[in-house]
């Protein structure tokens, strides 16, 4: 039987008696149905994952008693930053998931021309808020003990305007390049993908004056998160570890 983990930004250290939060104690003892006694996986986000037992349980708390810390690597060895063009509906959740899944270290959603979600600062946050938690889900899922750093929502110029040691890769229908023709960097890359519709001539024009390198995925039109999770895997086959 698989041993669930999760994710507590709490310190921990072996024969820690940890008070998981509210929302996670009800999801462990109404979601789950997990008894007291029952083995569990922690981890906070420092690389190490700590292996737990259920020491009280009730609807509202849940109290784990650590045994051990592990020295777990599953971070790739390969930096990628992912900014993303936010995009409408699921499409920008299911990006998120996958990317963080694939081993991305960094994300920025970026704003467009062709952005279709028009929020006020308040949802903004609201927004950034449930995309951190569907980072720390997929985290526990995918066996990841740090969490990609998620910065705020940016509008794409500023983005370009950031300075960076990374190697710079536009995703441009259309260019004679392709990704398997990238050199290894040394520290990284920095992925820019746009949202549905695509970035626009001018977007593109600017991304590759401030050193950004158009690439290319093939013949065919790719959905926006179709594009950004081939090109993290590809990333991850040439230089990473896939």
């Amino acid at each position: 039987m698989r041993i669930s983990r999760f994710y507590t930004p709490m310190p921990m250290h072996v024969d820690d008696e940890i008070e998981l939060d509210q929302q996670l104690s009800h999801y462990i003892n109404t979601v789950l149905r997990l008894k007291q006694s029952d083995p569990i996986v922690l981890f906070n986000g420092d690389g190490n994952e700590y292996t737990a037992d259920i020491l009280n349980i009730s609807k509202k708390q849940v109290v784990a008693i650590v045994n051990s810390q592990l020295s777990m690597r599953s971070e790739s060895p390969l930096n990628i930053h992912l900014a993303q063009g936010v995009s409408k509906g699921d499409r920008m959740d299911f990006v998120l998931q996958k990317s963080v899944e694939l081993g991305v270290s960094e994300i920025t959603p970026v704003i467009t021309e062709r952005c279709a979600v028009k929020l006020s600062t308040e949802r903004w946050q609201k927004k950034t808020e449930q995309w951190q938690k569907i980072i720390i889900s997929a985290c526990e899922q995918s066996g990841r003990n740090v969490l990609p750093i998620l910065h705020q929502p940016i509008a794409l110029n500023k983005w370009l305007g950031q300075t960076t040691e990374q190697q710079k890769v536009i995703l441009t229908p259309g260019s004679s390049k392709y990704m398997s023709n990238l050199t290894r960097p040394v520290q990284g890359f920095r992925l820019l993908i746009g949202p549905e519709g695509g970035l626009s001539e001018q977007e593109i024009y600017t991304s590759e004056q401030t050193g950004f390198e158009s690439v290319n995925l093939g013949p065919r039109i790719l959905r926006t998160e179709t594009a950004a999770l081939a090109s993290i895997s590809i990333l991850q086959a040439l230089f990473g570890d896939l």
